[in-house]
């Protein structure tokens, strides 16, 4: 039995969202039907998370367990030609037996791209065109207080009894030319929990919001406060990092 990582890039425009849903067209629906076709037997892949409908992806994780005898690497090949042209293997191969694609992800980065030019019907499924006048600067001071380690109800869409406590890395808006796109890298995000962000941070800068305001919002712990969840069609998946010696075949460690 090998355990098999992929990365994995896909177009979320046309999917009921990531997760398997019956009768729904989605990205995990879509690669374990390739997979039945090359292992002969029903795959079931486990991810780094799940994307919601609209939501793309750069760089979605993956593994599986599979008892075919072939080369980790040669499933990028054997996937991308079955599957669709909005789903794309960027790379495969085999890892330590007990790595696990959601439980092991150490480092996640999503970026939303928000645009504030003229409407351009072409990319109405990859950027959120926002019709209003940002202070970006402003945007850029909210984000300051997002940095560190926090409980994020407040940020959060997911109402069940879980930890809400997130750490962010990097908090960074770049604009260019009134194309923003805004940088998280943290150890893992909540459901809505980046859409929510931009949503608020949206409002700062609009002027409905203060900059210092995201402190208190983060203290009360209450989704009330926050601003609205953007919407899904700016957000990228853009990557997932892993302890190395998660990476490596067993055999390999062994040697």
């Amino acid at each position: 039995m090998k355990r098999i990582k992929c990365t994995v890039a896909y177009d979320g425009t046309l999917f009921n969202g990531y997760q398997r849903q019956p009768g729904q067209r989605t990205v995990q629906g879509e690669i374990e039907a390739a997979l039945e076709k090359i292992c002969k037997v029903p795959i079931t892949i486990h991810s780094s998370g799940r994307t919601d409908t609209g939501v793309h992806a750069y760089g979605q994780v993956f593994h599986f367990d599979s008892e075919v005898n072939m080369d980790g690497t040669r499933y990028v090949r054997a996937l991308n030609s079955m599957l669709p042209e909005d789903i794309y293997v960027l790379d495969s191969h085999e890892v330590h037996p007990e790595f696990h694609s959601r439980y092991h992800g150490k480092i996640k980065e999503y970026r939303y791209k928000l645009s504030l030019n003229t409407y351009n019907p072409m990319k109405r499924h990859y950027v959120y065109y926002h019709r209003r006048p940002l202070d970006v600067a402003k945007m850029r001071e909210a984000m300051t207080y997002l940095l560190g380690t926090h409980d994020f109800t407040s940020f959060c869409g997911n109402l069940d009894e879980i930890n809400k406590e997130r750490t962010i890395y990097r908090a960074e808006l770049l604009d260019e030319e009134g194309e923003l796109t805004f940088i998280f890298v943290g150890n893992g995000f909540l459901r809505y929990m980046i859409r929510i962000m931009v949503g608020t941070l949206i409002q700062v800068g609009e002027g409905r919001k203060q900059p210092e305001d995201i402190k208190k919002i983060l203290e009360m712990r209450d989704r009330r406060l926050a601003g609205h969840t953007a919407k899904p069609q700016g957000l990228y998946l853009q990557r997932v990092d892993y302890p190395e010696e998660l990476l490596k075949p067993l055999t390999d460690i062994e040697e």
